[in-house]
């Protein structure tokens, strides 16, 4: 299998109380170091991102990340979860959002991201996105 995705429920931060909302979580073989996130409101999409695979794994252990994303790890009442910090652009009407997502949920869908490609074993065909690339 060279895809793998999760429909996981996060929770916004929406001053101080927690707002659940389903998020889908893609990986694909063929750009190895991306995991996609799409977040819904109902079947309305509210926004999409791209995150690096290994920053997302390491967030479940440490602080990382510096600037539009970061993630940590956060407990709360017993319950182990990875705070997401996100900052799109204030143009787009983005803004800040602040996302907490079950540390094991999260866990999960990465060790089945690591079963299709193992960590160190990512490849990026450059000359074919080079082709591509100029091709469009």
């Amino acid at each position: 299998m060279s895809r793998v995705s999760a429909l996981i429920v996060v929770r916004l931060d929406a001053a101080g109380d927690r707002v659940p909302l389903p998020a889908r979580l893609s990986y694909d073989a063929e750009d190895p170091y991306v995991v996609r996130a799409t977040f819904f409101d109902g079947h309305e999409v509210l926004a999409r991102w791209h995150f690096d695979r290994q920053m997302l794994a390491d967030g479940l252990r440490r602080p990382v990340g510096d600037g539009d994303v970061r993630f940590a790890p956060h407990t709360e009442a017993g319950v182990e979860e990875v705070r997401m910090a996100l900052r799109g652009p204030s143009a787009a009407g983005q803004g800040h959002a602040v996302l907490f997502v079950d540390a094991r949920a999260l866990a999960d869908f990465l060790d089945r991201t690591y079963d299709t490609v193992g960590a160190g074993e990512e490849f990026l065909d450059v000359d074919r996105l080079l082709a591509e690339f100029l091709a469009g």
